[in-house]
């Protein structure tokens, strides 16, 4: 039986109480790596979710990608093991692996390394349809030629790119590349860890501002995860500061930084607020100098 659509209105995530934990193997113990965490996701809304190295956050995209699981989970994903999740309105504790499969499509999941791992065996053009046939065997080529095209471009690379093999392009083009492949499939939620990291300071601002412009366009709903107040101040309506597995500041920025109490965030409010995009040129724009 099929299941009622989610209201227009209606929350994309909701956490609540979520714990999530990598179970013990081979000798390595438990690892419990997000403690009780709440929030909400509005449709529309960019929530940045801000960390350092190990607080969870990565954990947390994962799951809100839907690549938690109720039971033992596959190696390298995390166990559901407290609290609820529902993501565009699916609850993941108990999804079945067909209701999985069919989120998986409905979201983008945009790693920080996706860029490194696309298949060298494929032209850039390839590489950013494989979704679409992946999900439809039968999927008209001469469409995919248009999806594609459409988002090289949205993207910023040259049209030519799209017969280049994908090892022949710079960091920053095959992790827009990534960015393209990630959005093929028209998601309603992208998740995005770490989306620029391991770039350069010119193309992580390049990479930022394109998903900035991008959500403007297409409006959808997404979090960003970063461990930079400069990144999440760029992109983000909202963040949510993440420390050893909790979520210690949730709010608009400035508010978090300035309110928050616990000791992290007091030094991330210490940091030197360059914005990546000024703030008085963030309104979304379909080119940009």
């Amino acid at each position: 039986m099929a299941r009622p659509a989610l209201a227009p209105d209606a929350p994309v995530i909701v956490a609540d109480d979520l714990s999530l934990l990598y179970p013990a193997r081979g000798g390595r113990p438990e690892v419990r790596a997000v403690d009780g965490v709440s929030f909400a996701l509005a449709p529309g809304e960019i929530l940045g979710v801000l960390g350092e190295s190990g607080s969870g956050k990565s954990t947390l995209a994962l799951a809100l990608a839907g690549l938690a699981y109720g039971g033992r989970p596959p190696e390298g994903f995390p166990a559901l093991v407290g609290g609820e999740l529902s993501v565009l309105g699916e609850r993941i504790k108990t999804i079945s692996g067909r209701h999985r499969d069919r989120l998986t499509t409905t979201v983008g999941f945009l790693s920080q390394s996706d860029g490194d791992h696309l298949n060298p065996d494929l032209s850039v053009g390839e590489a950013v349809a494989e979704p679409l046939y992946e999900r439809d065997r039968r999927f008209d080529s001469k469409e995919a030629g248009r999806i594609v095209a459409g988002l090289i471009d949205a993207v910023h690379l040259p049209l030519s790119t799209m017969l280049k093999q994908t090892w022949e392009l710079s960091a920053g083009q095959r992790q827009r590349v990534a960015l393209a492949r990630s959005l093929v499939l028209e998601p309603r939620l992208l998740i995005a860890d770490e989306p620029a990291r391991g770039v350069d300071v010119l193309v992580r601002q390049s990479v930022l501002e394109l998903l900035r412009t991008l959500h403007g366009n297409r409006q959808f709903s997404a979090v960003v995860v970063t461990s930079s107040v400069a990144e999440a101040r760029a992109v983000a309506d909202r963040i949510a500061v993440m420390r050893n597995g909790h979520v210690v500041g949730l709010g608009p920025i400035d508010e978090v930084l300035e309110s928050t109490v616990d000791p992290y965030v007091k030094v991330l409010s210490q940091t030197t607020p360059i914005d990546i995009i000024p703030p008085e040129d963030r309104t979304p724009k379909k080119h940009r100098p």
